[in-house]
């Protein structure tokens, strides 16, 4: 398959880092630099994370070979893990002692740019006439006040997996309505007495946010004066929430055991046979995939239905490449291009089980009409939201707050008005310190 090209319109510093490459050929293979201010070999290192590709050798081999006939460089890559990385960074923020480029959280790329330690790349996507072309969900998520701190690369979003034989056997059509979701909830636990139709997982805040969106509700917005203030707790919020978890409280069609569970607790309830739907996210079809082929008989995919029709909103996450103020700034824009556009974005989406971030490349995989795959680009295309844009935010997440907000409901001890009332009060503890 063809992909778009990932040049872009910097010919003359191509021209000259190419023929730069040529030179370092008859050097016994240093890479000597060409132009600039010549103090030392042009070279950069790169951050990623370890795990996202199975086996990540063969790109990083085929990426530092293009890196280094396009630009004469050398490419040192270094993976790290996703639990260690963000500690490593702030480590290596501190020793000075951090990477040209690294893979980067969408969550974390406000930190950093607010810490001073990220590039802004405003300049760089502008001038290259990037900006329209990218995943709005990831490109909003490295983007304060401006400044954009982070180029995206791959993304994954949620939406409704649900088991295509079951509703098939019963003639069930997939809900296209919140009422609809809720009825043909109610007509499995008839039909399935032994499955669970849709677990409300207490421990997972994005399969709550869809329905906090849909309502046309916020969990934060800016306050107007430089800050954030909590907005989980307005009429809207409080809608969603309130039908959320009614599947649970009053609809009986999840368990007491989901109040506490995970995604990947709800994920293994669909694989082991135990739900019927559940929302999870693209790359759980790879995983299933994997461990039962047969799966591809098994499941189909929709968009999170809206409140009365069309999309409810889904959280789009995913990973960044950002510039740690690296020296050789130009060099850097360079392996970040070649990264996030075209050919390597395309293939790295597609051996990871990832979307690309950008919008044309997301078109071509939508435009495949795969039924497993093509539901989620939709999703991320048509309704893709991101979360609070704010360094503070990451703090949020780390104390829970929304799913202490959601088990508190789900077991009971709160009113949905009075859990909201006390999560919000908790994020604007976080964002007024």
């Amino acid at each position: 398959m063809t992909h778009t090209s990932g040049r872009h319109p910097r010919r003359g510093r191509r021209r000259r880092l190419t023929a730069c490459a040529a030179a370092a050929a008859l050097t016994l293979g240093a890479a000597t630099a060409c132009g600039g201010d010549g103090d030392s070999a042009d070279s950069l290192t790169l951050w990623l994370m370890e795990g996202t590709n199975p086996d990540a050798r063969p790109y990083v081999e085929a990426l530092q070979a293009e890196f280094g006939e396009r630009t004469g460089a050398t490419l040192d890559v270094q993976f790290i893990q996703w639990g260690d990385a963000h500690d490593r960074i702030t480590t290596a923020m501190a020793g000075d002692e951090l990477p040209d480029v690294a893979e980067i959280g969408t969550t974390w790329a406000p930190e950093f740019g607010e810490a001073g330690a990220l590039r802004d790349l405003a300049g760089d996507i502008e001038a290259d006439g990037l900006g329209d072309d990218l995943v709005p969900g990831l490109y909003e998520a490295g983007t304060v006040d401006g400044a954009t701190y982070g180029m995206p690369w791959y993304a994954g979003v949620r939406a409704l997996i649900y088991r295509a034989d079951i509703f098939a056997e019963h003639g069930l059509e997939p809900p296209t309505t919140w009422d609809e979701l809720r009825d043909v909830g109610l007509a499995l636990r008839e039909l399935e007495p032994e499955m669970i139709p849709f677990p409300v997982s207490g421990g997972a805040e994005h399969g709550l946010s869809p329905f906090i969106w849909g309502a046309g509700g916020e969990i934060a917005e800016p306050d107007g004066n430089g800050g954030w203030r909590a907005t989980v707790d307005e009429p809207a919020a409080i809608e969603g929430i309130a039908f959320y978890t009614s599947l649970a409280t009053e609809h009986d069609l999840s368990v007491a055991a989901a109040q506490t569970w995970l995604e990947t607790d709800q994920l293994e309830s669909f694989q082991n046979g135990q739900s019927a739907m559940v929302i999870n996210g693209n790359w759980t079809v790879t995983t299933l995939l994997e461990s039962d082929p047969a799966w591809a008989e098994r499941i189909g995919v929709v968009p999170v239905p809206g409140q009365d029709g069309g999309f409810s909103p889904s959280f789009v996450g995913g990973s960044l490449l950002g510039d740690f103020n690296s020296s050789q700034p130009e060099l850097a824009w360079e392996l970040i291009t070649l990264m996030t556009t075209g050919e390597f974005a395309a293939d790295w989406a597609e051996q990871t089980g990832y979307f690309p971030g950008q919008q044309s490349l997301l078109a071509e995989v939508q435009a495949r009409d795969e039924p497993l795959v093509a539901p989620f680009a939709q999703q991320m295309l048509e309704a893709g939201r991101n979360l609070p844009v704010t360094e503070k935010y990451g703090a949020i997440q780390g104390e829970q707050v929304l799913q202490r907000m959601l088990q508190s409901i789900l077991a009971g001890d709160r009113s949905v008005a009075e859990a909201a009332a006390e999560a919000a009060a908790s994020m604007d503890e976080t964002f007024g310190d």
